[in-house]
């Protein structure tokens, strides 16, 4: 599919965007807090991609590819906030039926507050790599290669991210 796309069949290139954009809207909302901003940097990542598509080697799949592509767009967006900005909040998800009472939604509501409180305090780079092995389940490896530095920093960013995260929520413990 990539190689018919590369060629210029738009079609194929159709089917990647269909395969890959709920994943990396995904990936782009949880990094930038904010719909969007997100929906923009994927669609601009796509056009991009289209555009450096016959230059794709193949050294990965398309899907990493896109991956790093808008990671990096992500984390450029970041960068430009700074100093950080605190997230948007994120839209409601409907809670089970358990947890419907006022006390819990006014809790929850407050956990939600603290924790787009905690990450909007890690830096880009940890943040990027947090969400990716914390909420994505990526591998090391995978995000190594996403963000273009080795599995050991990948390691630190996420080990560091955690101790930030675990002492600034330390209150809901």
């Amino acid at each position: 599919m990539t190689e018919r796309a590369a060629e210029g069949d738009e079609d194929a290139f159709a089917v990647l965007v269909r395969r890959h954009a709920p994943s990396l809207l995904r990936l782009a909302t949880r990094l930038l807090g904010d719909r969007a901003e997100a929906e923009d940097a994927v669609q601009e990542a796509f056009v991009g991609a289209w555009r450096s598509l016959p230059e794709f080697q193949g050294r990965s799949s398309f899907g990493t590819w896109m991956y790093r592509i808008v990671t990096n767009r992500c984390l450029n967006i970041l960068r430009a906030r700074r100093p950080q900005a605190p997230l948007n909040e994120l839209p409601d998800l409907p809670a089970p039926a358990h947890a419907t009472a006022p006390d819990r939604i006014t809790e929850g509501r407050a956990a939600l507050h603290d924790v787009q409180e905690a990450l909007s305090t890690l830096s880009p780079e940890q943040r990027i790599c947090w969400t990716l092995r914390t909420l994505d389940g990526r591998s090391y490896a995978f995000i190594a290669k996403t963000v273009g530095i080795s599995e050991q920093a990948v390691r630190a960013r996420v080990f560091r991210a955690r101790r930030q995260l675990t002492h600034s929520l330390g209150a809901w413990q």
